[in-house]
């Protein structure tokens, strides 16, 4: 089991996740990702998730993957 960080940045700085969370294997990993990335999407924020990017990284800090939010939001009507 590893220790995986799902860090968000956007062009004005980063939010790093300080606690992480414990995975088995990469498809946990990517689920986790897209499950942390639908949660802030839907929060009641006027904040436009389209420039926000998370950053999936072990417990070194070596990036495994990104995976903007536009990926999941699609383009503005």
């Amino acid at each position: 089991m590893a220790r995986i960080y799902f860090h968000c940045s956007n062009s004005e700085g980063v939010c790093f996740d300080q606690s992480g969370a414990a995975v088995e294997d990469l498809a946990e990993v990517r689920a986790h990702a897209a499950r942390v990335v639908q949660s802030l999407i839907m929060l009641q924020d006027p904040e436009d998730w389209r420039d926000w990017t998370l950053h999936v990284s072990d417990d070194l800090d070596e990036e495994i993957f990104a995976l903007p939010f536009s990926s999941l939001l699609g383009k503005p009507h």
